[in-house]
């Protein structure tokens, strides 16, 4: 099983379905990685000969491209700097609502939760007439 960047990516997959296991990279990456390294995208990944292993990550470090734990603290970096400014952004992540537009009155909830039904408490004088 082949590891880069920390990942150990599927050695029984196709080097073209096996390369997006690597947060960051996708598949159209993927195809522009394998061609200007001139590997054969139908290779299984465990069939992968160290130098070729070692192009693909020169290639991917070359043309700095984030991947792995690089991009993921440059989101939550870029988050963090969002919320600090107090900016429109930040504070819908901050409260966990939809940061794009989205309507919130209906829908919203793989965002929002799931919905947290509000009771109402009849008042003890109600029953006596009081109130």
């Amino acid at each position: 099983m082949p590891r880069l960047f920390g990942v150990d990516i599927p050695a029984d997959k196709r080097i073209e379905a096996a390369l997006p296991y690597i947060y960051g990279i996708g598949p159209t990456l993927t195809r522009q990685i394998l061609e200007q390294t001139e590997i054969d995208p139908n290779i299984r990944a465990k069939d992968l000969t160290d130098a070729q292993v070692t192009r693909i990550v020169n290639c991917i470090t070359e043309r700095k491209i984030l991947v792995e734990g690089d991009l993921r603290r440059e989101l939550q970096a870029s988050l963090k700097r969002l919320q600090a400014i107090n900016c429109y952004r930040g504070m819908r992540h901050r409260r966990n609502l939809p940061v794009r537009g989205q309507r919130t009155s209906t829908n919203a909830r793989t965002r929002k939760g799931p919905r947290k039904t509000v009771g109402v408490t009849r008042s003890k004088d109600a029953k006596k007439g009081k109130v």
